[in-house]
């Protein structure tokens, strides 16, 4: 299965091929097929998204999943406990103890 994923203009959130648009949820990606490439292109084109590309994935009960550990990173998240790393909004973010 292909699919086409980039990245969202406004926002640069991850977003993946639904069909007659994009979605945040890789669980609406649906399989582009032979008519993926043309698809990114012509969506770059119209600039609806960033750079978008033709990912390799498989088909689970649970949605698709990349091929790729890169692009499961980018459909699913950190690979780290977000309660551990440092957010930009809090004033101690720059102060480090050593």
């Amino acid at each position: 299965m292909k699919l086409v994923t980039g990245n969202d203009l406004p926002t640069g959130d991850v977003v993946w091929w639904a069909g007659g648009g994009w979605s945040r949820h890789i669980a609406e990606a649906v399989d582009a097929g032979d008519r993926a490439e043309a698809i990114a292109r012509e969506e770059e084109a119209a600039r609806r998204v960033n750079v978008p590309y033709v990912i390799e994935a498989t088909a689970t009960p649970e949605g698709p999943r990349p091929a790729h550990i890169k692009d499961r990173i980018r459909a699913l998240g950190p690979t780290v406990r977000t309660d551990l790393t440092l957010k930009p909004a809090d004033p101690n973010a720059g102060s480090w103890v050593i």
